[in-house]
Order: C-alpha cells, then structure tokens, then sequence
C-alpha cells in the first residue's frame, strides 16, 4: 500500500510542478507581450501636441527681457557680426 500512496504523491507533485511551469511560462509571455507593446508605442512617431515635453527653464520671467550680453551672443549665433562687417 505505501508504493500506490508514493505514487500518488509523485504524481501530485508533477501535476502542481506542470502547473507552476505552465503558469510560469504565460506569466512570462504576458510580461513580454506587455512590453513589446510599451516599446512600439514608446518608438512611435509623435504627433504634434500628442507628445508630452519634459523639462522647462526654472525661471522662464528671465527671458522676457534678455541682458546685452545675451542679445550679442545671439547675434553672433545668429551670424549678424558677419553681416556687419560685410556692409563696412
């Protein structure tokens, strides 16, 4: 009698490790699929206004009115030096 209660243990024990692997592998399948889809979407082309900007100056009053220093490294990113001393 004690071999037929091993081999209804054994067969117990294979049955709840052949659920847990099952449920092992949809988990993981899920998972992935999960993140596929987060990756497409990520990598999708952004429509205007659809995407969300990061980041921002922390005092945007300071632009309103820029310092000379500021407005002639604009004109030189700008090429505006080069202008002037073609026209002279």
């Amino acid at each position: 009698m004690s071999e037929s209660v091993n081999d209804y243990a054994s067969y117990i024990t294979y049955a709840l490790l052949i659920i847990a692997f099952a449920f092992a592998v949809w988990f993981i399948i899920k998972k992935g699929k999960e993140n596929v889809a987060a990756a497409k979407e990520d990598a999708a082309p952004k429509v205007a206004g659809q995407d969300s900007l990061e980041g921002g100056a922390q005092n945007p009053e300071k632009f309103d009115d820029p310092d000379d220093d500021a407005l002639d490294e604009m004109g030189a990113l700008l090429g505006e030096e080069d202008d002037q001393v073609d026209e002279d």
